[in-house]
């Protein structure tokens, strides 16, 4: 049974090693460099500091993926748009545990009274097209070669759910 809950300071390491992971593995974070425990340790202190959400599902006291949002871009105006992040540990995926973990970010989206949600995703990435999809998203535009990871060019899709 997997069990969706808010995130606390004891999943930090779950929650880096499924990150790195997806770092190294994939082309769903455009980062290069692995993160450090207190990058997390930073990272989840700015998420409540601006009060938004990190949500970790678990199963067997196995955190087996973590979802958030954020801020969209710094100015003003846009502060009633954030952006989402889902991600599942490998072995793991392909069995609806990011659905599990989408919902509770719309939920809290929409109890903040924020506007719209936007995803960004690679344009290989058909998983998470389809589940975003599934939630009500849109494609808004497709960035051509805009990454570069594993030794080739990655469009960016921008998705898009009016709250």
């Amino acid at each position: 049974m997997i069990s969706i809950r808010k995130a606390t300071a004891a999943d930090l390491q779950s929650i880096l090693d499924i990150y790195n992971d997806i770092i190294q593995n994939t082309t769903a974070v455009f980062h290069y460099d692995l993160q450090t425990l207190q990058m997390r340790k930073e990272w989840f202190a700015q998420k409540q500091k601006e009060g938004f959400p990190v949500f970790v599902a678990e199963e067997n006291n196995d955190i087996v993926g973590f979802s958030t949002f954020g801020q969209f871009r710094a100015w003003q105006a846009y502060q009633y748009t954030v952006e989402n992040s889902v991600y599942v540990k490998a072995g793991q995926r392909g069995k609806g545990i990011a659905k599990l973990l989408m919902q509770p970010l719309i939920d809290t989206a929409r109890a903040m009274n924020l506007h719209t949600m936007i995803a960004g995703i690679t344009a290989d990435n058909e998983a998470s097209i389809a589940l975003h999809k599934q939630f009500g998203f849109v494609e808004t535009t497709c960035l051509k070669e805009v990454g570069y990871k594993f030794d080739k060019w990655l469009d960016l899709i921008f998705m898009q759910l009016m709250l």
